[in-house]
């Protein structure tokens, strides 16, 4: 279908369900919208619409995996024609904001992204868990570092809302006892309350654009790993052999004729 209509992008698919992201001609991509939903199992799936250009993605690339999101939990994760059985309560961006105003100090957002895409962008004051891959969070959780949260009310977020859906199941099969979850993730929250809410920064995307704002006012929390000066998006380390994310300001892209992380400045120099 998506050859057929011309339309690039990623798409993973497992025994759990689809996650994906495509690009190109609108009237394509609602033809891929319309498609989709009329298979019995999606036909309520949330789409999330963005701008951009099919040049964002290099190819066309499905595949299909034990998992939708490779936490490496494969054979805890249950769905139901409702979803994922023993996740977190989903909020909505209102709802989140009710939940703040009735447990005040207590609410503990909890990032569910990897360090990279939370150092450009995340809610205020949320706990940022030292992982670099997602294989990383069940390992992270089960070092006993957060165990002081598990009696408080918990709210999970990631970008579009997927990897929550597993990380929440996560948390409470390893005691987290309150668990929420943003549905729709920072995208839909973003949607509702632009820069206006408790979302601070850029938001992290997996393709050529590399990030997104919500509004003309919203912050720069990132920091250029050259310079030091404010800065919202990353590029890839110019040596061939590294390849790393590297976040850099403007300035410094414009003044270097590579970009090239710390360790492998050290090196070329």
């Amino acid at each position: 279908m998506c050859e057929s209509l011309g339309l690039k992008g990623r798409i993973i698919i497992s025994r759990h369900g689809i996650n994906g992201t495509v690009g190109g001609p609108l009237a394509a991509v609602k033809k891929y919208v319309r498609t989709t939903r009329e298979y019995g199992a999606f036909k309520n799936i949330d789409f999330k619409w963005s701008d951009g250009d099919i040049a964002d993605f290099p190819r066309l690339v499905i595949r299909v995996r034990d998992e939708i999101v490779t936490f490496g939990v494969s054979d805890e994760i249950r769905v139901d024609e409702n979803g994922i059985i023993g996740g977190g309560k989903h909020l909505s961006p209102t709802q989140v904001h009710e939940l703040l105003q009735e447990r005040g100090g207590e609410v503990v957002f909890f990032d569910g992204r990897n360090t990279y895409e939370a150092a450009i962008g995340k809610f205020k004051n949320a706990v940022v868990p030292d992982v670099e891959t997602t294989p990383g969070f069940v390992a992270e959780l089960e070092t006993g570092k957060y165990d002081h949260l598990k009696d408080k009310p918990i709210i999970t977020y990631c970008t579009g809302g997927i990897r929550c859906e597993v990380l929440s199941m996560v948390m409470k099969n390893r005691g987290f006892k309150e668990v929420y979850q943003i549905a729709g993730g920072i995208v839909r929250y973003g949607e509702k309350f632009k820069d206006a809410g408790l979302w601070e920064g850029s938001l992290y995307i997996f393709d050529k654009r590399m990030n997104m704002e919500f509004s003309d006012d919203a912050k720069t929390i990132g920091v250029c790993q050259l310079c030091e000066s404010p800065a919202s998006r990353y590029y890839n380390c110019t040596n061939i052999e590294c390849r790393k994310l590297t976040l850099a300001c403007d300035e410094c892209v414009e003044d270097n004729e590579r970009v090239t992380c710390s360790k492998c400045s050290s090196i070329l120099a």
